[in-house]
């Protein structure tokens, strides 16, 4: 997802089958008694090469490399032809390898897409998996679509916000509290304005929908995207109201200019809007947090999305590991992805670079060993959970609306474009998508 401030943001999922024990006790047994058959053409032992595909910053581009490594170790038969890059460039190239039928075998999936590849036909269904006691059968029901289950949840994940936290000390600003209110949270930026230094921001602007759609479902009136896509729902006067107070901002220079907001690249050391020092809050999930904590160690706290009478931001699974309808090998996917979310050994080495595990006993096995940056990912979740509103991703077939927003707003910011025109345009193009979903 994105090069915004605020991300509807990353986690994995996994699964497999084959009688792998359910219960991740961190045998190198379970492996080894599976890797027989992992082949998926009755060869036992025959020489398996899958291709697994995901993204994702470096520290966990290096976990996912090290955890195949201990697979191949336990499993000699089974090597991997691995592919990674970050979050922009994957969801740019998958489309391509979906249409040309040449998806690797495993691949990682993200909430924000999942049913969009599931409903084009390009993901397995692993609703055959046995996960019992591993992940909760309510979590299971509510990731599946339309009755089947496309990918198998890795860890929990949670959308927050990160600040500065020894920066806005130092400047004697009031800290953001847990549950603030958006109220609270736009005094905050007022209030925190008067006390920073020129081309020092206290939070960022936004282009994306995704983030507005948390301030509009706060106010209990709903998704934008609904009924699977099929009826489209921005309520103007929210809209109107949350885009005019960052004009208010731009105006102030409360916001970043625009041209800066454009530039910033989450978990860059140089452009990153935080490790940067350019501004002192932005979005965060229990997946991302660790690496800005790494880029700025020690000087970070987090704190929930501001909210509403209905709650603010999410807490659920987002990051899936699936398996394509392209696999060659899709028993040997699926007794990986088995291990990898069942096994304390895999546990062990991924650690909470996905988020925190969805299997509790590895979660358990971790914990005494974790550094800061790895608990505030659970600080984050724990924080957020409460008042948690459900995750809402855009449909099927609405990326390119997605994208126009953001297109769209970037003219607002720009001062190219009024917050009513805005509102004009992407309201007719969102309800002309719905009919046409409708009308399918």
């Amino acid at each position: 997802m994105k090069r915004s401030v605020y991300k509807g943001f990353t986690l994995l999922m996994l699964a497999a089958t084959l009688g792998l024990s359910a219960c991740g006790n961190g045998g190198a047994n379970n492996g080894e008694a599976n890797a027989s058959n992992a082949g998926g053409n009755g060869a036992s032992n025959a020489p398996v090469k899958l291709k697994i595909m995901w993204q994702g910053a470096d520290i966990r581009h290096q976990a996912m490399l090290k955890t195949q490594e201990v697979y191949t170790k336990l499993n000699p038969s089974v090597t991997f032809s691995p592919e990674y890059m970050a979050w922009d460039d994957y969801w740019k190239k998958l489309p391509t390898l979906a249409a040309s039928h040449s998806l690797p075998d495993v691949l990682h999936m993200d909430g924000a897409y999942i049913q969009e590849y599931a409903t084009r036909g390009t993901l397995e269904d692993l609703s055959d998996i046995d996960l019992t006691g591993v992940i909760d059968d309510k979590t299971l029901e509510n990731l599946k679509i339309g009755g089947k289950l496309y990918g198998i949840p890795i860890s929990r994940n949670a959308q927050g916000m990160a600040f500065n936290k020894e920066a806005l000390e130092a400047a004697g600003i009031e800290l953001p509290k847990k549950d603030w209110t958006w109220d609270e949270y736009f005094d905050f930026a007022r209030n925190a304005r008067a006390k920073l230094p020129d081309g020092v921001y206290p939070i960022s602007d936004t282009d994306t929908w995704d983030f507005y759609q948390y301030y509009q479902m706060s106010y209990g009136k709903g998704r934008i995207i609904q009924e699977d896509g099929k009826k489209f729902n921005l309520d103007k006067d929210l809209f109107m109201k949350f885009y005019g107070i960052h004009a208010e901002f731009r105006e102030k220079k409360i916001v970043p200019p625009a041209d800066m907001v454009s530039a910033f690249k989450e978990n860059d050391p140089q452009a990153d809007p935080m490790a940067s020092g350019k501004v002192m809050t932005r979005g965060a999930t229990v997946g991302s947090v660790g690496a800005l904590e790494q880029l700025m160690p020690g000087k970070i706290d987090v704190v929930n999305l501001p909210v509403g009478p209905e709650g603010g931001g999410w807490a659920q699974p987002t990051i899936f590991l699936s398996v394509s309808t392209d696999a060659k090998h899709k028993d040997a996917a699926k007794a990986f992805i088995k291990w990898f979310v069942t096994d304390q050994e895999a546990g062990k080495t991924y650690g909470t670079n996905f988020g925190i595990p969805i299997y509790d006993e590895i979660y358990a096995a971790l914990e005494p060993t974790l550094q800061p940056k790895e608990k505030l990912g659970k600080k984050l979740y724990d924080t957020s959970i409460d008042k948690a509103m459900p995750f809402s991703p855009a449909a099927a077939g609405w990326t390119e609306w997605v994208d126009n927003y953001k297109k769209t707003m970037d003219a607002v910011m720009y001062g190219q474009k009024s917050i009513e025109d805005a509102y004009n345009e992407i309201s007719k193009s969102g309800n002309a998508i719905a009919e046409k979903q409708a009308a399918k």
